[in-house]
């Protein structure tokens, strides 16, 4: 607006216009710490002229809302891009969905909260700017180039044109519980999993089984993705085996991956704890190969690529509504890892995809989520009824993983037990249980495998190619080029 207003002298009109017409705005969090609120005072001492304009833009917009809901002071307040409570803030996300002429969330479930919860009075006063946007992951990296083997395979049973036209994985479910496929795919996977085996002990000094299950948890660290759960779920492995170092349990290489924001604390707490927990595991000979914990450093695309071909489980754990898609889960799914998570982000719409007989759901439902909230959750009576738990909460503040510094993660025992807003206690359980019928499926490998392949097979829909051409043809009214796809075979 500043630009073509002051320097290309068009009117407010025709500026606003053109604005409106050129910008959309795809939503890609519910989290109120990243829908940004910027102060007035900033504003008005580096950008005095953009303030300006913001508040003539408030000024027409609440003359709109009030067309729409005559003398409603509190729809007022709430559309307004103003904050006026405290110290004055502009609403960066309201400010966005007034300057554009369409608006995404990034799968079905997530455009669903913030047409309900999030921007319910925006949704309520222009439902027509609201869409869905699921998003989507290229087939050429994320299976042609990071897995070759898996790649040969499929071509030579449906052909090789699915690079481009990713609904055609779907031929494959023909061949689910094919013994001879099963195995093929079974071979692929091995020796993927032995060239990552490989790089662990070349990086980390880890030997790793690489008969056991990859169970891989890689993306952000942060609270809402419960990298936490799946600790406490380690260290519950962790003390059966010490219980009982005789009984059936199903071999598992648990790696956790991802950075942590520079002033996250918590978040760089929680990275500490998964390797001092690594460490006590995987030095301890009772418990030998069954279990090996790994934190993968730097993680990144480069390291992505050898790590989606190699894994069998997928952790998508995050609380129900708080991730708004993911699209690490689709790149497992495609790589034919099954996934253990919740009914969140796309994990919805993989489910659907699939069926629920090929992926493993737990937990809470976003409406449980809300169901909680309003009642109150009290860790402290979870900590008191389940043995498990107290015996890792103890753990974890009783210094045990960290005998040099027994105070090191009192900080983390006092989320788990006072300041967690994320819930992890109360889907614990149901996250144990969970976790017990994957061990179980993996060691039917002819099941593990059927499902492995109806996960490959249903992968269709997460194509990125599926994804630019909504956006071309809904948001921005353009007919996709296709034939400016590479040839396929040009990536071999």
């Amino acid at each position: 607006m500043r630009i073509l207003v002051d320097d290309e002298k068009l009117t407010w009109e025709q500026a606003w216009d053109v604005v409106t017409r050129t910008c959309a705005y795809t939503n890609h969090t519910v989290l109120p710490e990243a829908l940004e609120r910027w102060p007035v005072s900033l504003l008005q001492s580096i950008l005095p002229r953009h303030l300006e304009i913001i508040y003539h833009i408030n000024f027409l917009h609440l003359q709109n809302v009030e067309k729409h809901f005559p003398g409603d002071w509190d729809k007022m307040r709430s559309l307004s891009l103003v904050e006026e409570d405290g110290d004055k803030r502009i609403n960066m996300a309201n400010l966005s969905i007034v300057g554009s002429h369409a608006v995404n969330g990034v799968a079905a479930i997530h455009s669903e909260i913030i047409k309900k919860d999030i921007f319910r009075d925006f949704f309520a006063m222009c439902p027509e700017k609201f869409q869905n946007k699921t998003n989507g992951i290229t087939p050429r990296r994320w299976l042609l180039l990071c897995n070759p083997g898996l790649s040969d395979l499929i071509a030579e049973k449906i052909g090789d044109e699915w690079p481009v036209h990713l609904e055609q994985l779907t031929k494959l479910k023909a061949f689910a519980k094919d013994p001879t496929f099963q195995r093929a795919v079974a071979k692929v996977k091995q020796e993927n999993k032995l060239k990552l085996a490989q790089l662990l002990e070349k990086d980390y000094g880890v030997k790793v089984n690489p008969a056991s299950m990859f169970d891989i948890q890689v993306k952000r660290i942060h609270e809402y993705k419960r990298q936490l759960l799946n600790c406490l779920h380690i260290i519950t492995l962790y003390n059966r085996i010490k219980r009982d170092p005789t009984a059936n349990f199903t071999p598992r290489t648990i790696m956790i991956g991802g950075k942590a924001a520079p002033g996250y604390y918590i978040a760089k707490q929680i990275i500490k704890l998964i390797c001092s927990v690594g460490n006590v595991v995987n030095n301890d000979p009772i418990v030998g190969d069954k279990l090996k914990v790994i934190f993968l450093e730097n993680y990144r695309v480069t390291l992505a690529e050898k790590i989606m071909p190699a894994a069998d489980l997928s952790e998508q754990i995050s609380t129900a509504g708080t991730e708004a898609s993911g699209t690490g889960n689709m790149k497992f799914m495609l790589n034919g890892a099954l996934t253990v998570g919740t009914l969140d982000g796309a994990n919805v719409e993989m489910a659907e995809e699939m069926g629920n007989d090929n992926i493993f759901i737990f937990g809470m439902t976003v409406d449980e989520v809300e169901e909680l909230k309003k009642k109150g959750y009290d860790a402290t009576h979870y900590y008191n009824t389940n043995q498990d738990i107290k015996q890792c909460v103890d753990q974890i503040q009783g210094g045990f993983f960290s005998p040099g510094n027994p105070h090191e993660f009192q900080d983390i025992a006092n989320v788990l037990m006072k300041y967690d807003r994320y819930y992890l206690f109360a889907d614990y359980e149901s996250y144990l249980k969970t976790q017990d019928e994957v061990s179980a499926v993996y060691q039917n490998q002819s099941k593990w495998l059927e499902m492995s392949i109806n996960n490959i097979a249903s992968s269709g829909k997460f194509s990125s190619d599926r994804t630019i051409a909504e956006y071309a043809r809904e948001i921005w009214g353009v007919e996709p080029s296709w034939e400016k796809l590479p040839n396929p075979g040009e990536y071999k």
